[in-house]
């Protein structure tokens, strides 16, 4: 069982008296070993909130470098960041923040090669990732891992959230990328939202660790951020999905 210093007490010291959370809670937090994948917009604020909540040992995964376009919602970097690697500043960044987590920087992209090795190293995964690929990788890795999975989603005005544990997985909600989909750099996506969406991101994988409440396991957490409106939709399980699904008889 995790022990904490007068330093972790004091720091701690709102967990610790919240009745969801409490001793055990962030004993569970401190034993824990959290995976963000993407360091971008969804990861930075979710990796802020995972490092400032005691998670003991959080990974970061991103092969990127950071930009000057990044900083309109990338909030763990600075001016003075630009052009370095995104896992090396965010380290950085958090360790400043809370030097009681151990950082792990993975600057890798994730693919289905190498996402398997990747998310075998920990309890629970955060994908904040931007492309199709990228999320199918990093899920079927999860399921065939049997990591929880908590996954984020931003564009233009609207994000989303949903929490993957098994079954149904991501694939039995989006089984192949959208023919029409879109990209941030094509049409935009406001600063703030990132924000609201990564940081639901880490709400959610502290309810998982500290079993506090119900998570959106499941389930789909939509936020229409210009009409100030949430909506939740349950996940239903794709008796056909490649990854979750019952294997075609022989």
């Amino acid at each position: 069982m995790a022990s904490f210093t007068d330093d972790e007490i004091e720091r701690y010291a709102r967990h610790l008296v919240l009745r969801e959370v409490g001793g055990p809670g962030q004993q569970a937090l401190k034993a824990a070993r959290v995976l963000v994948v993407g360091a971008g917009g969804l990861g930075a604020p979710a990796a802020l909130y995972l490092a400032a909540a005691g998670v003991g040992t959080l990974g970061l995964a991103d092969a990127d470098t950071v930009s000057l376009s990044n900083l309109q919602r990338q909030v763990l970097y600075a001016t003075a960041d630009v052009g370095r690697p995104k896992t090396e500043a965010a380290a950085e960044r958090l360790t400043r923040l809370n030097p009681n987590v151990a950082i792990e920087a993975h600057p890798v992209m994730l693919t289905a090669e190498t996402a398997p090795a990747m998310v075998r190293g920990y309890d629970l995964v955060l994908d904040g990732t931007d492309s199709f690929d990228a999320r199918f990788a990093i899920s079927d890795a999860c399921v065939a891992e049997g990591n929880t999975l908590v996954s984020g989603a931003i564009g233009r005005w609207t994000g989303q959230v949903g929490v993957f544990a098994g079954k149904p997985c991501y694939r039995c909600l989006v089984a192949e990328p959208p023919p029409d989909a879109e990209t941030c750099v094509a049409v935009g996506v406001i600063g703030a939202l990132a924000g609201v969406i990564g940081a639901m991101m880490a709400l959610e994988a502290i309810k998982v660790v500290t079993g506090a409440g119900e998570p959106l396991t499941g389930r789909l957490l939509i936020y229409d951020a210009l009409a100030g409106e949430t909506r939740t939709v349950r996940i239903g399980v794709d008796p056909h999905c490649p990854a979750c699904g019952r294997p075609p008889l022989p």
